[in-house]
């Protein structure tokens, strides 16, 4: 997410969520899986009792009237037996559900679609559920009156979902935990294009005009960084060259035939799609135009890219209030800046590929896309991230009335898991990393825990054991103590 912006969620209901239970012939309750992962900040978020791998979502879309209507197909392994088990999905009218083909029973709960299959899941089974719904998708506002979900635009709309919002468009594990690959095909009226994550396979037009466009996203992707785009964009499809020529050799093989000419690692590179917005082209040309200098920048930095496309997609300022990393083509509100650019670049590493796996540890997201900007300052001539980090000792009062209000490891509620500690002071974390073991232990660090959690989730903890191993003979009591999990403002270094 964009550091300008705070995107601060509330938990979409209020509502008590209850499991559906029943008896089998002995009289004992049967197993449901539990409505909610236990999350700390958004307890009900996500579903116990079974994995997704995989999500294909089938959708069409009319602005006029904010009419959608799609069939998502959830392949999912169950972790226990299953007699019952929970979807999120907030709002749209459910009209059939089936598993393994078979017609299930359904019912609503607030955010949760409970779905009871004619015979139990077995531990360790695979399973694809269908969800046929439709209605008019929701706009949720957070707790700080930003929005997410589905955001209706001047022309069309687009999905947005750190953290719940992805709920109001597709049904599934809406938990940052539990990622999965994606299909989406999305048809639109003609005229407009509709935009999601990974590589377009293929471009389809009816003979009433209407087109469908059909997006594949390979490695697993957190929901909330699923995105669809629908409009009128001016679509430009470069390449970057990779850093490293056998990551590109080996995605070549592995990638299948769009059958767009959206290109591909074979034709000498990484296929890239941009999406832009008509009235913000001139505006986003000059940015746009440094992302392969941006990515490379990054890959030097933090290891190989880990996806198979990258991208954009810039849509009006008045239609979306915030940058948000959305797997492989990062949105924007409008024309980014090159410190934007470079933030949700970094995401892709920090946020996308390595994901939290919980909200308490997305400081890991936002702290090393923000160190992003210091770094990238400093190899641009600006001021070094020692000068950076200085400033905000000594200043950062002044921009960010609540920098020291609570440590980035320990938000206070979920309306502050986007302040400033998560962001500045989680980067000022990341520093003092750097500065006690030195620049070459330090890269060292950042690439290869990128590399250990590539499409991966990881935690806080799972982070200060990697540094300490990775730097036996250092002491980061005091970072840890102090700087990540300490109350107010931490002595000076």
């Amino acid at each position: 997410m964009s550091r300008s912006v705070r995107l601060v969620p509330a938990v979409a209901a209020a509502t008590l969520v209850l499991a559906l239970t029943a008896c089998d012939d002995e009289g004992a309750p049967d197993a449901s899986g539990a409505p909610g992962l236990g999350d700390p900040y958004f307890p009900k978020a996500g579903n116990g009792g079974y994995d997704v791998s995989h999500y294909g979502l089938t959708l069409a879309y009319t602005p006029e009237g904010n009419r959608l209507s799609g069939t998502a197909a959830v392949t999912a392994r169950a972790t226990e037996d299953l007699a019952a088990f929970d979807l999120d999905l907030a709002g749209m009218e459910v009209e059939a559900v089936t598993v393994e083909g078979g017609a299930a029973e359904f019912r609503r709960d607030g955010q949760e679609l409970i779905v009871r299959p004619r015979d139990t899941l077995s531990e360790g089974e695979t399973f694809e559920v269908r969800v046929r719904y439709s209605g008019s998708p929701r706009t949720i506002t957070d707790s700080d009156g930003s929005k997410e979900g589905w955001l209706r635009t001047e022309d069309g709309a687009l999905a947005l979902g750190e953290p719940n919002g992805s709920m109001a468009w597709f049904p599934g594990n809406h938990h940052p935990s539990d990622k999965a690959s994606y299909d989406v095909a999305v048809t639109v009226p003609k005229g407009l294009t509709a935009v999601s994550n990974g590589e377009l396979r293929s471009e389809r037009r009816a003979d009433d005009g209407r087109t469908t466009f059909a997006w594949h996203a390979a490695e697993p992707m957190a929901s909330y960084v699923a995105t669809v785009a629908i409009g009128r964009y001016t679509v430009t499809r470069p390449t970057v060259t990779r850093t490293s020529d056998a990551d590109a050799d080996a995605e070549a093989d592995a990638a299948p035939d769009t059958g767009a000419g959206s290109g591909s690692a074979a034709e000498g590179g990484l296929p890239v799609y941009v999406a832009v917005d008509p009235s913000q082209v001139a505006a986003s040309r000059k940015v746009l135009a440094r992302l392969p200098e941006v990515m490379e920048w990054a890959e030097t930095n933090f290891g190989p890219y880990p996806f198979s496309s990258a991208g954009a997609i810039v849509d009006r300022p008045e239609d979306v209030e915030y940058a948000l990393e959305t797997q492989n083509r990062p949105v924007y509100p409008g024309a980014p800046d090159l410190e934007t650019l470079v933030h949700e670049t970094a995401h892709q590493w920090f946020g996308d590929s390595v994901t939290p796996k919980n909200w308490q540890d997305m400081w890991l997201n936002e702290s090393f896309a923000t160190y992003a900007e210091w770094l990238w300052a400093e190899d641009e001539g600006g001021a070094t991230a020692e000068e950076t980090f200085t400033e905000l000792y000594d200043h950062g009062e002044d921009e960010y009335e609540d920098l020291w209000a609570f440590p980035p490891a320990k938000p206070t509620t979920a309306a502050h898991i986007s302040d400033s500690p998560v962001y500045q002071r989680g980067a000022m974390v990341i520093h003092r990393i750097r500065t006690t073991v030195g620049d070459d232990a330090f890269y060292d660090i950042v690439q290869g825990w990128a590399a250990a959690h590539r499409h991966g989730n990881a935690s806080t903890g799972d982070f200060t054991a990697y540094v300490e191993q990775q730097a036996p003979d250092e002491d980061f009591t005091d970072i840890w103590a102090d700087w990540l999990y300490g109350e107010g403002k931490p002595e000076r270094p």
